[in-house]
């Protein structure tokens, strides 16, 4: 689709945000107890979907099949309108949709995919205590016993596991094996027995954050993806959702936190300051740039093989950057009401708490370390780094 048609698509969801987007939903969604943000997020949600627009990304046959270039539109103007986001169903439709299509079995697929429509809420399960950055080490071991893996271990930085469903799970199954071969990946029903959630209070006073604590949960071995001790394989499937097209979304969510930025520097007369003007001057144009990199990378037919981390790095470094000057500029008032509307991103106009969240993106799906270290390998074709495994 492109010109008139994709013009009159655009105009459709206007039209839509203006009648269906809540008006009062930042206010109502700031400080409200999790069971509210949890009914308002579902809510959110089935909405979306009724207009087509919860997956767009999914293949037609489970409810997407957007092109890509209406799935640009689509969320330029949801960004455009301020429509909340799919905060608490972000791992579900992408990490997990991903790895289903990806690698999962028609079974699999038939059983979780509708179910994620329906409000099916999915954690990921990688990170470790010893295992974050360098996942490969991780610690947390199933054992096969007849048709069934029983699984022990401790996983953290798991968001939103409090009011997840299902988990994505890696576990170690060959313990002598070179550590990036021994691992499995499981779909963890989290109703399980022996299976203990602790949220991890943050420095911003949420406790999105959980830790998964895993003692003798049983895992049906129906519930591996792909072959034993390939699960490594199968979690770049799930890194390159968080790396990869949701990168689109985010961009433009980050052009409406900097609306915000000028206008608080307008309010508070910060924007007569040439400083403070050549400061929001540039990060404009990396913001502009920011977009651009989005856009070469949904048009690609075959992305690069480091274009994804160019674009994450890139963005969750220039996050900080906007959210930086955006609590420099709010001043030591807004230090007072460190409360943020929930159902927002991590550029909601909470400057202080912003600031602080924005620090975690520059961890999850690889620290920038690591995107570094993907650009230079893979993108610039520089020897690789010694590895054990």
């Amino acid at each position: 689709m492109t010109g008139a048609a994709l013009d009159d698509f655009r105009a459709g969801v206007r039209d839509w945000c203006r009648e269906h987007v809540p008006k009062d939903w930042r206010p109502a969604q700031t400080g409200v107890p999790d069971e509210e943000f949890v009914a308002f997020q579902k809510e959110w949600f089935q909405e979306l979907r009724r207009a087509g627009f919860a997956v767009p990304h999914w293949p037609r046959e489970w409810g997407g099949g957007m092109p890509v270039p209406e799935q640009a539109v689509l969320y330029e103007e949801l960004a455009a309108h301020d429509a909340p986001r799919l905060v608490l169903a972000f791992v579900s439709i992408h990490h997990a949709a991903s790895t289903l299509l990806a690698a999962g079995t028609d079974a699999q697929r038939r059983r979780h995919l509708p179910a994620i429509l329906d409000g099916e809420i999915w954690v990921q399960g990688f990170s470790e205590p010893d295992a974050g950055s360098d996942l490969a080490a991780l610690r947390a071991s199933a054992r096969r016993e007849g048709d069934t893996y029983v699984v022990n271990g401790q996983k953290c930085w798991a968001s939103g596991a409090a009011h997840a469903d299902w988990c994505l799970l890696l576990a170690r199954t060959d313990p002598d094996a070179p550590k990036r071969r021994g691992i499995s990946y499981f779909l963890m029903d989290m109703r399980t027995p022996g299976i203990d959630v602790r949220p991890t209070r943050q420095a911003t006073g949420e406790s999105h954050f959980c830790e998964i604590f895993l003692d003798d949960v049983a895992v049906p071995a129906a519930n591996r993806i792909g072959a034993e001790n390939a699960g490594w394989r199968v979690a770049q499937e799930t890194l390159g959702a968080e790396r990869g097209m949701t990168m689109l979304e985010l961009a433009e969510r980050l052009g409406g936190g900097f609306r915000r930025l000028v206008e608080l520097c307008g309010r508070t007369g910060a924007l007569d300051d040439p400083l403070t003007a050549d400061r929001l001057a540039a990060l404009e144009i990396e913001l502009t740039g920011l977009r651009a990199l989005c856009a070469k990378l949904v048009a690609a037919d075959r992305p690069g093989p480091a274009d994804a981390s160019i674009v994450k790095l890139f963005y969750s470094e220039l996050l900080q950057r906007i959210t930086d000057l955006g609590t420099e500029a709010a001043g030591l008032a807004a230090h007072t009401d460190l409360r943020k509307p929930l159902s927002s991103g991590w550029e909601s106009g909470a400057w202080p708490l912003d600031f602080l969240a924005s620090w975690e993106w520059t961890i999850p799906g690889g620290t920038s370390e690591i995107q570094r270290t993907i650009i230079g390998e893979r993108g610039l074709g520089l020897p690789r780094e010694p590895r054990e495994g």
